[in-house]
């Protein structure tokens, strides 16, 4: 494959049957399905799905090429990772630019004057049904949080501004590993430079 020819594209095999075994009071669930490959009925497998509306993340950078991260808990890794500010969407119909928009305010208490699509992502389609959009935010100015109140593990973040050089060596040092946070840095860079694709 060479260049318009390097494409993801539709298509959905034949379900025989699916169940979900497990929803959370959240936003996820698990789904459970029988599909077997097209033309071939007897080639049946199955295939658990962790369901979920989507996400949004934010590269938010400043004028002097700094990007705004968060350093947030995770207790599934168990660590605190450098990650980016992001959400999950309340619903298909949501739109993702103004979810991106409400992240960035609530947990950076930024809002921003330009806003520009910079990647989608399908961080684990083994078995995750998340689609992530982002954000390239710039024009950056102070905005309060409003009625939102940060709770759980977002009461203990902290916003922090890091040289976008910085950033990038921390990636492929190994230091930094959130993988929308990896994404859109790198996109990012290779775009500022010139490369393919800016």
């Amino acid at each position: 494959m060479r260049g318009a020819e390097v494409t993801d594209r539709e298509e959905t095999w034949p379900v025989v049957s699916s169940h979900t075994p497990w929803r959370s009071d959240w936003i996820v669930a698990v789904r459970e399905y029988t599909v077997h490959a097209p033309g071939d009925p007897e080639d049946r497998m199955s295939r658990a799905v962790l369901e979920h509306p989507g996400a949004v993340v934010v590269l938010a950078v400043d004028e002097d090429d700094r990007v705004v991260c968060l350093q947030q808990y995770r207790h599934a890794v168990g660590r605190r990772l450098v990650e980016l500010p992001a959400g999950v969407r309340d619903g298909d119909d949501e739109d993702p630019l103004e979810v991106a928009q409400r992240e960035l305010r609530e947990e950076a208490e930024l809002a921003a004057e330009h806003w520009e699509p910079l990647l989608e992502l399908l961080p684990s389609p083994g078995i995750l049904a998340e689609r992530q959009h982002v954000y390239l935010a710039t024009g950056l100015s102070h905005a309060g949080r409003g009625d939102f109140e940060l709770r759980h593990e977002e009461a203990h973040l902290d916003v922090v501004m890091v040289p976008a050089d910085d950033l990038v060596t921390a990636v492929l040092e190994r230091r930094v590993t959130d993988a929308p946070l990896v994404a859109a840095i790198l996109a990012w860079q290779v775009k500022r430079l010139g490369g393919p694709g800016s």
